[in-house]
């Protein structure tokens, strides 16, 4: 691995090219691969070998925890902490305790989901190495980039710029750290 680069990167015109190079850039043993497109491309993240998410999981986990926590809270409160006889009504009335419940639950969960993405896709990030590669600023209007970083086990330059280029992108480029 150089010192000095990120990646090689390989430009495609459409999106059925990226997803066919992702394909074989998997097949061929690669594993630090990534995809870059002006939009999603369903197929995308299979053809890149990703799992799913575990944001959706991290999501309920913590609606689910603050909804708990705000249902106790409530609960330690009227029923044990400072119990107050409100209109003839039991200490610990469970259903004046829904909305506060209800409410902890979306919150947690909307915070969760945001900290979780934010952990996951290891954002704030302000630049990243790949903005380097030659024509890279296209990515967001209408090329799409396969780059396979220099971290991965069998990367060699020239045998991945070989690779790449038999896969008869646009142009290959590097892009340093």
């Amino acid at each position: 691995m150089s010192d000095s680069l990120y990646c090689l990167a390989a430009e495609f015109a459409g999106k059925d090219e990226l997803v066919e190079a992702a394909r074989r850039a998997r097949a061929a043993g690669y594993r630090r691969v990534e995809a870059y497109s002006p939009f999603p491309i369903e197929e995308l993240p299979e053809a890149l070998g990703r799992k799913r998410s575990l944001v959706p999981l991290i999501t309920l986990l913590g609606g689910m925890t603050w909804g708990l926590g705000g249902y106790f809270m409530e609960w330690f409160s009227m029923g044990i902490g400072y119990p107050l006889n409100i209109g003839g009504r039991p200490y610990n009335s469970w259903p004046s305790f829904i909305p506060v419940t209800f409410e902890m639950t979306i919150l947690g969960a909307a915070l969760s989901a945001l900290a979780s993405m934010l952990i996951l896709n290891r954002l704030p990030r302000l630049h990243h190495p790949v903005f380097n590669a030659p024509n890279f600023d296209r990515a967001s209007q209408d090329r799409f980039f396969l780059c396979i970083e220099a971290s991965d086990p069998i990367f060699d330059i020239s045998k991945t710029r070989a690779f790449l280029s038999a896969l008869r992108p646009l142009s290959v480029g590097e892009a340093p750290l």
